[in-house]
This record gives C-alpha cells, sequence and structure tokens, in this order.
C-alpha cells in the first residue's frame, strides 16, 4: 500500500492511499480537524467526496478501524497502545496453559505482573470485570491492561513461558 502525503497551505494535509485497483481514498485533514473523505477511481479522474467527519467522530472511527473495540485477526497477541506505556491486550488461553482451571486470585498473574485482567471472552459471553472466583477456562480470551512488559509477563504465564 502506498500513502501519499501533500500539504495544503493554509487548509492543512491531504493523504491518498492507493486501493490496489487504480482507484484512490484521498484524505483531506483540515486544520480545524474536520476530515473529508473522497474517492478518486484512477490518478487523472476527478474526486468524488464521499464524506465529511467532526475532529471527534473522525477519531472515534479510527478507533473502529484501528481495532479497540473488535479485532478480526485471528492471532496469539492483539495489543491497543492507550498512550504513555499502557497496554490493552488481548491473551488467549490455550489447552495446555498452566493457568488453565484455577481462579484469577489462584493464578496470581496480577501480583506476579502488576497487570490487570479486566474482561474474559468466553464464546460469544463476556465476563466484565472479574472478579478473583472468575475461573480460566481453555479457549477464554483474558483482556489485559497494564505497563507493556506487565502485560507480556501475562502473555508468558499464561503460554507456561
Amino acid at each position: 500500500m502506498t500513502v501519499y502525503e501533500s500539504d495544503l497551505p493554509g487548509v492543512g494535509k491531504k493523504h491518498e492511499v492507493e486501493l490496489g485497483d487504480g482507484a484512490r481514498l484521498v484524505i483531506v485533514t483540515h486544520n480545524s480537524g474536520k476530515r473529508e473523505v473522497f474517492r478518486r477511481a484512477d490518478a487523472d479522474s476527478d474526486s468524488e467526496k464521499l464524506f465529511e467527519l467532526s475532529d471527534q467522530l473522525a477519531r472515534q472511527v479510527g478507533t473502529l478501524l484501528e481495532g479497540a473495540y473488535f479485532q478480526p485477526v485471528q492471532t496469539d497477541e492483539i495489543e491497543t497502545l492507550l498512550g504513555g506505556d499502557t497496554l490493552l491486550e488481548w491473551v488467549e488461553v490455550g489447552e495446555d496453559s498452566p493457568v488453565v482451571g484455577r481462579t484469577l486470585a489462584d493464578s496470581d498473574l496480577r501480583q506476579a505482573t502488576g497487570a490487570s485482567v479486566i474482561a474474559i471472552e468466553r464464546g460469544e459471553r463476556v465476563i466484565v470485570s472479574p472478579g478473583g472466583e472468575a475461573t480460566i477456562e481453555a479457549g477464554d480470551t483474558l483482556i489485559v491492561i497494564g505497563p507493556s512488559e506487565a502485560c507480556r509477563d501475562v502473555a508468558s504465564m499464561v503460554r507456561g513461558d
């Protein structure tokens, strides 16, 4: 994917993203924060305006596109940097994980790492703010928050490294 960036004096910045079929997505970010999104069928054609977003709405849509609310890619570790060194990370619990069958309190994840399990995804169900009595099952995904090193330590403990 190629992204072209250019300054628009007095307006802001323009980014053009090649879409692969010769078309381009054009995003104009105004100095006010407003975003306008256009589509160009090819490099020589005029742009067609698709929509306009306020700064706040553009940032909210951006978090959706980034995957902060839903991560469709199946991986062992998914993480989102929240600011500074704080991560929000998704850690899958495998069948042979040493924490399977243990409660959060018994697993000692928080005490050993400093990161907190803020939710457990179990199939279609989400256990929000699980207490220490919540039992960890194989196939669960633990949503963990904390400093990046602490989150990596949780993932390592869950894997049994």
